[in-house]
């Protein structure tokens, strides 16, 4: 793990990054722990990237973790025949860059998007758009991030009748400086989701502005899993979980300040 062990390590603010510009050390943190996985279960490496890596998502395969996707095949096959497997995953996932791997999402303000999924309720995204190599949660950017919030809640009133609930999934939700951008009924709801190794509101917390891992949680995390001596503990290794609040969205007009519905 020599290169995630060099990545700087530039603080606790959200990757900034397209589907292209995820580097090398992420997806060396992620081979590390699908071949530890493998090791404490049994279960073959394949099997092991698939279900406890975000690799199948970054490659834009959807989420439906088609173990017989033949991308995925294509993907496994050359990882058997390369002596170098981060490299290979890699250089496989830029060739993948025009694919879609994040949500789709109904609209953009700043750094906070929405996503209505099937099940008819409204969930956040948030995302790095600050530019300058700014923090998109420091103080001096709070203003900034409800401002974001009170338009986006504003559309979402000109464009979507009610009763909605918003529900988000992201570690974020274990920074002070996090919550302090929504209401208290929100953040009280939250819930830990476990089993996300799949998905990036898990692996996120790793990764800086320029796409790398950051150095000092990467190191921690890897010292954690070493000392696992079965898979069950390794969820609790992972320095934050992923939280999911939920609350109406007349909570949400209440806190940023906009009139009572009709």
């Amino acid at each position: 793990m020599s290169s995630v062990m060099s990545a700087p390590d530039n603080g606790l603010d959200r990757p900034r990054v397209s589907q292209s510009h995820y580097g090398r050390s992420f997806f060396e943190l992620q081979l590390h722990f699908a071949r530890t996985v493998a090791a404490l279960s049994g279960m073959s490496l394949a099997r092991a990237l698939l279900q406890y890596t975000n690799l199948y998502v970054r490659f834009g395969l959807g989420r439906a973790f088609d173990p017989d996707h033949p991308t995925w095949r294509e993907y496994l096959a050359g990882l058997a025949r390369v002596d170098d497997g981060v490299e290979w995953t890699h250089r496989f996932y830029l060739t993948r860059s025009d694919a879609r791997a994040g949500p789709a999402v109904a609209a953009t303000f700043g750094c906070f998007s929405y996503a209505l999924p099937a099940d008819g309720r409204l969930r956040l995204h948030f995302r790095n758009a600050e530019t300058g190599g700014r923090s998109p949660l420091a103080i001096e950017g709070m203003e900034r991030r409800v401002a974001e919030l009170r338009a986006l809640f504003l559309h979402v009133r000109q464009s979507l009748r009610e009763p909605l609930r918003v529900v988000g999934a992201s570690w974020l939700y274990n920074l002070p400086a996090y919550r302090r951008l929504f209401p208290d009924s929100y953040l009280a709801s939250a819930r830990v989701l476990g089993g996300r190794f799949q998905h990036m509101p898990l692996w996120g917390q790793f990764v800086d502005r320029h796409g790398e891992v950051r150095n000092t949680m990467a190191r921690s995390f890897l010292e954690r899993v070493e000392r696992q001596a079965s898979v069950g503990g390794l969820e609790e290794c992972f320095p934050f979980q992923v939280l999911s609040p939920e609350a109406p969205v007349r909570d949400f007009d209440a806190f940023y300040g906009l009139p009572e519905r009709r």
